[in-house]
């Protein structure tokens, strides 16, 4: 190790800062035991704060009231919580779930690593050495056979691995079975305990590195100002490296194992039968040779046992929780992107509105500019035949498409065996659009008449006779010497009779008649005057336009 790294450690790590707090004995103990021990990684600040609480009295609030002298820990749990989450010790981090307004903690990764450095100093009764050697060796093997790309040797390895697996197949079955002793068990349950925890550890600092990345995109993102397609480009590229990545390839092959169901029913069938070993065993205590044991150490070492056993059974329920907080932390990623597109549409409606709003402001300058010029006697501007050029390209047009000629054969001609009613082909209704518009006439040209009406008050003088059809013919009537007006403000109802399509019958036999009902826009013929131009409004009304359909489906009341 270099002198300016380690330099550089001891002042900005945070794990180092941890070590040589004064605090350290208290940091270590509580947060030791409650996010590495018991693996919290989501706690409340009140719950937290409480279990600092009875932390704080179980230490030395108890002997510091009973003897009378200070605490060692004389603040209150509140300010040590608040002194751990602070940027300068990093120790706790802070943040808000979706739907919670209270703030919810996890240790950092630096807790993690002081709790395995300090854990690493006590002493072991039992080191073992054999099956640490034996993953190097199958570490290496794994490697030279999963990068040799001869055919010829790749054959020759297995064929070697199924002469050794049937050579241990011929002894077992002669009754040699070779078992591994209890020391041997112990060093691998050792190693398999210790790589376990050492697994659980590592997810808070995939989490943190996942976290730093995206911190990083966060921040591009606020302090971006250029194209859209650029930022846009360069977060994919983030998110696929952080995908791409050693780190994340390795994580995501870990978690595919996680989702697997059948291999986490093998490894807690295999870990309930490793544990049921006699030399497993939590109550045996194996001191070292010559070395006596106190029964309060054994029932300490017993118990450590137990609780270490207890968690290596639930170390991969562990791994899923953790795995999947690791996956949240990648998924913001991608929602921080859509926040920031849903920002981004927002910023451009709101840019369009405004464009919008400064054509309106203009358009009503330029009109009191117009008024003002007119009342001067300039003229008051150019007109302008459209908003916009109509550009049609010759090859727009579609070529020609010749009919196909219909043959007709009559000379087979068969007569149809059914009957039907053909009264429907001559039940036709004729409009005559000449009746109705004499109607209009005569009702303007009465003496002292207004010179107009409404057409609902046309209808209940002459009654529609022929139902829509008619009413449809008096909204499209034409006539040199009256308008039509339409006022889409107002509304008005329209009136008639009809016969039902099936329903009760009155006593004569013909069938109930129904009163049908339009509502339609204010529709008010009005006598054209002699300046009036042809087609033109008369005097000051609104010019006519095209007359609408009135509702296609009347309501019908009996």
């Amino acid at each position: 190790m270099q002198h300016d790294d380690v330099d550089s450690l001891r002042r900005s790590s945070a794990a180092w800062r941890l070590l040589r707090a004064d605090t350290a004995p208290l940091v270590l103990s509580f947060l030791g035991t409650l996010f590495v021990e018991d693996n919290v990684r989501a706690i409340p600040e009140s719950e937290l704060v409480a279990r600092l609480d009875d932390h704080l009295w179980a230490v030395d609030g108890r002997a510091a009231r009973a003897s009378g002298t200070e605490p060692r820990y004389p603040r209150a749990p509140q300010a040590y919580v608040d002194h751990w989450t602070h940027p300068d010790q990093g120790w706790l981090r802070a943040w808000y779930p979706p739907g919670s307004a209270e703030p919810h903690y996890d240790a950092t990764p630096a807790v993690e690593q002081a709790v395995r450095w300090v854990a690493s100093l006590r002493g072991r009764g039992f080191v073992g050495t054999e099956s640490r050697l034996n993953t190097v060796f199958e570490l290496l093997r794994q490697l030279a056979v999963g990068t040799q790309t001869d055919p010829a040797e790749r054959l020759r390895e297995l064929e070697e691995r199924r002469a050794a697996i049937d050579d241990e197949i011929a002894q077992v079955r002669a009754g040699r079975v070779a078992v591994l002793d209890a020391a041997a068990q112990r060093d691998r349950y050792q190693q398999l305990t210790q790589t376990a925890a050492d697994l659980l550890s590592d997810f808070r600092e995939v989490e943190a590195n996942f976290r730093s990345l995206d911190r990083e995109l966060r921040e591009r993102i606020t302090g971006w100002d250029g194209a859209k397609g650029e930022l846009l480009e360069e977060v994919v590229r983030s998110r696929t490296a952080i995908a791409e990545s050693d780190q994340g390839r390795s994580f995501h092959a870990f978690y595919d194992f996680l989702l697997d169901r059948r291999r986490q029913e093998e490894f807690a069938a295999l870990v309930e039968r490793v544990q049921s070993l006699d030399a497993i065993a939590p109550d045996v205590v194996r001191p070292a040779p010559g070395t006596p044991v106190p029964v309060v150490d054994a029932a300490a070492q017993a118990a450590a046992r137990e609780q270490e056993h207890r968690r290596l059974r639930r170390v991969h329920y562990d791994w899923l929780d953790a795995g999947e907080r690791t996956q949240a932390t990648v998924r913001t990623l991608s929602e921080q992107l859509r926040r920031f597109l849903d920002d981004q549409v927002w910023l451009e409606n709101r840019r369009v509105m405004d464009i919008l709003r400064g054509v309106e402001a203009k358009a009503l300058a330029a009109r009191d500019v117009a008024r003002a010029a007119g009342r001067a006697g300039a003229p008051p501007g150019m007109p302008v035949d459209a908003v916009a050029p109509e550009v049609v390209l010759p090859t727009e047009r579609p070529l020609f498409t010749p009919r196909p000629t219909a043959r007709l054969d009559s000379d087979h001609v068969e007569v149809g065996d059914d009957d039907f009613e053909v009264d429907a082909l001559y039940d036709q209704v004729h409009v005559d659009p000449e009746r109705l518009a004499r109607t209009v006439r005569a009702t303007l040209s009465r003496p002292g008449g207004p010179g107009e009406v409404a057409l609902a008050d046309l209808l209940a003088e002459a009654p529609l006779e022929h139902g829509l059809a008619e009413l449809v013919t008096y909204l499209s009537l034409e006539d040199p010497r009256f308008v039509v007006v339409h006022d889409d403000e107002r509304t008005d109802e329209v009136r008639w009779e009809g016969e039902a399509p099936a329903g009760p019958v009155a006593e004569d036999g013909a069938p109930d008649p129904v009163v049908r009902v339009a509502r339609l826009p204010r529709v008010t013929y009005a006598r054209r005057t002699s300046g009036s131009p042809p087609g033109g409004p008369p005097d000051a009304r609104p010019a006519a336009r095209p007359a609408a359909a009135p509702d296609p489906s009347p309501e019908e009341t009996p």
